[in-house]
């Protein structure tokens, strides 16, 4: 019984992974730009990220910058501060208001909690970074 209920196992995880990469919604607007950086939460620059619910934009990283967001200490999201939803140009880079981030091009707003559209047009959302959380410092990177 042990080893059918294995094969069967080994069978579903091959048969549900795909080689297409058809249903993967890429982008084309934001280009993947390889970078790393940190931010140390005991430097008071960065005082605001140690709270929940607060944001911290840098415009020297991304394409037109990066937001980083806070949750409840133990989870930090960042995302590109460039609308998602056209290509970049001089009036792309969102301004922070709270918790959305607005394009000054159009009319586009996104939360940065979760990156989504929260006004205007568009089929994308807000680029996503990874972000690494080791005692005070924060990497993020893509």
């Amino acid at each position: 019984m042990k080893k059918l209920l294995s094969l069967l196992t080994v069978y579903v995880l091959l048969t549900a992974c795909s080689g297409s990469d058809d249903s993967f919604n890429n982008n084309p607007n934001l280009a993947d730009l390889n970078f790393r950086f940190q931010v140390n939460l005991s430097l008071p620059e960065y005082n605001n990220l140690q709270f929940p619910g607060n944001a911290y934009a840098t415009y020297n990283y991304g394409v037109k910058g990066v937001v980083i967001y806070n949750i409840n200490n133990d989870q930090f999201v960042a995302f590109e501060l460039s609308d998602p939803n056209h290509p970049p140009r001089s009036c792309s880079a969102m301004t922070l208001n709270g918790v959305i981030a607005n394009c000054n091009c159009d009319d586009n707003s996104y939360n940065v909690i979760t990156g989504q559209l929260s006004e205007g047009e568009g089929e994308y959302g807000m680029k996503p970074y990874r972000v690494e959380r080791s005692g005070n410092i924060l990497q993020i990177f893509n």
